[in-house]
């Protein structure tokens, strides 16, 4: 990696662009997925690139979705598996969900790539290498999966997902949990839980109420009484406009 001294101001948004661009080097990452992480830059910018209370109370409803599944799945692409690849193995151990690559870009050399990165970090059993199963109603590779990961899966996290696959998720009528800096993709409203943040914060937030609520079903209950999404969202671009005003 680059020799970026950490009194730089902003050191963190420029090592996660080094992940990126040494995820790139090793073929988990695409072109495109360098593209999409600029983007999501601009919206995090905006968030005073911080975890806001919104965010907070998202994480504590997906954590509470995860523990109420029967059947959770993570899907992995190639910017999660090379930004967090510690974090989603964390997330799964503690949750008991099943991890999943799941690929637009696909060809099995990068899903062999990204499984093994996962696998470096502890995974087991990483689906998706060879799909026996589609999700009706999408034509693109990111229609593939495994029948016993996300197929027959209740609750599916999709981080820095596609709109597309989020509404596909939904019209199957499985619960989905999304984190998306853009407050108004399709994604971000397609999901169950949207957690707006920034993808390595997120997936250790989650990680960490779901071992709060485990033992606590009254906790996991009122987590969720107390997420909407709608609103969650639109406080967000609430707070993304007062900071705008603030940078104008």
């Amino acid at each position: 990696m680059s020799d970026i001294p950490k009194t730089h101001p902003r050191y963190a948004s420029l090592m996660l662009r080094e992940r990126l661009v040494e995820g790139f080097n090793e073929g988990l990452v695409v072109p495109q997925g360098l593209i999409a992480h600029g983007r999501g830059e601009m919206f995090y910018y905006l968030l005073g690139e911080r975890t806001t209370k919104d965010a907070r109370v998202a994480a504590k409803a997906a954590a509470a979705l995860l523990l109420e599944a029967k059947r959770s799945v993570i899907s992995v692409n190639g910017n999660v598996a090379a930004l967090c690849p510690k974090a989603v193995v964390e997330l799964a151990e503690v949750s008991g969900a099943r991890i999943e690559v799941g690929l637009f870009h696909r060809s099995d050399q990068r899903v062999s790539k990204i499984a093994a990165a996962l696998e470096r970090h502890g995974a087991k059993d990483v689906l998706g290498f060879l799909p026996d199963a589609k999700i009706p109603g999408l034509d693109s590779m990111r229609g593939l999966c495994s029948t016993e990961g996300i197929f027959q899966a209740d609750v599916v996290l999709v981080p820095l997902e596609d709109g597309d696959r989020a509404e596909a998720l939904a019209r199957m009528g499985k619960r989905t949990i999304a984190v998306d800096l853009n407050p108004l993709s399709r994604t971000s409203k397609a999901a169950t839980v949207t957690i707006v943040d920034e993808v390595t914060k997120a997936l250790p937030e989650i990680s960490r109420h779901v071992e709060d609520f485990r033992d606590d079903p009254d906790a996991r209950k009122l987590a969720l009484s107390k997420y909407d999404r709608d609103e969650n969202l639109a406080q967000v671009m609430a707070s993304m406009m007062r900071n705008l005003d603030r940078k104008g």
